[in-house]
């Protein structure tokens, strides 16, 4: 961790975020006293809207597959089920 006077880093803004964005964390002191910390950012991520999901699943159609009705219906004729 670096320590930085609030003064050097008014003035070293831009080499600090710097530094911060490569995975240095910040201290900043005032009269030798830490009073602020810079650390990268996380990424956010974007919660799940599961209601949303289930609407689009209500709304869409069931795969019908062609031949497993054609395979029923022939069972059907053949008295096999």
């Amino acid at each position: 961790m670096v320590t930085v006077a609030l003064a050097d880093a008014k003035a070293r803004l831009s080499e600090l975020i710097g530094r911060v964005e490569a995975g240095e964390t910040v201290s900043i002191t005032r009269r030798g006293k830490p009073v602020a910390r810079l650390v990268k950012e996380t990424s956010v991520r974007k919660p799940i809207d599961f209601d949303a999901m289930r609407r689009a699943q209500a709304m869409s159609k069931p795969y019908v597959d062609p031949d497993g009705l054609s395979f029923v219906e022939r069972m059907r004729r053949e008295n096999l089920l």
